[in-house]
């Protein structure tokens, strides 16, 4: 039997019909076209399936769409405005902090709600917040060097 959810993602308003057993992330992807958040493990381990859901990183492959009704989700495609992008992808690119991009989505979304979170953190901070998220390229220097300039903002 299938249910009614409302939820808003990346701002703007969406309600339809979903099985209860579909994740937040076959909903993103599949109904939404919204395939920046990638289905690595499909266990909560990798971090690549990384969305904000109300504001906190979640693992959206072990989420049900139906948990997120009512809800706000954030995907990496939300974070630009106007056509610009978020300090944050900007910092990636600049810092080289990916290679085959895999795991980045999930890793810029971490680092906002660490930001958001706490706007100065120390490197100790960062390394703990961001534990949940694996770059199998090893970008790790780098991705902490990104974090950390958007941090001086």
């Amino acid at each position: 039997m299938k249910k009614h959810i409302q939820i808003c993602v990346n701002g703007v308003d969406k309600t339809l019909e979903v099985s209860p057993r579909l994740t937040l992330l076959e909903v993103v992807r599949e109904q939404f076209g919204l395939t920046g958040a990638k289905l690595g493990c499909d266990i909560q381990v990798c971090g690549a399936c990384t969305l904000l859901l109300n504001g906190k990183p979640i693992s959206a492959c072990s989420v049900l769409a139906v948990d997120a009704d009512g809800c706000q989700v954030t995907t990496i495609e939300g974070l630009s405005e106007g056509g610009s992008l978020h300090p944050l992808q900007e910092a990636f690119m600049e810092f080289g902090a990916l290679q085959c991009g895999y795991c980045t989505s999930g890793f810029i979304l971490t680092a906002k709600a660490l930001l958001d979170e706490y706007p100065r953190p120390s490197e100790e901070q960062i390394k703990s917040y961001m534990a949940g998220s694996f770059c199998r390229c090893g970008c790790y220097p780098e991705i902490l060097q990104a974090i950390k300039k958007v941090a001086r903002l």
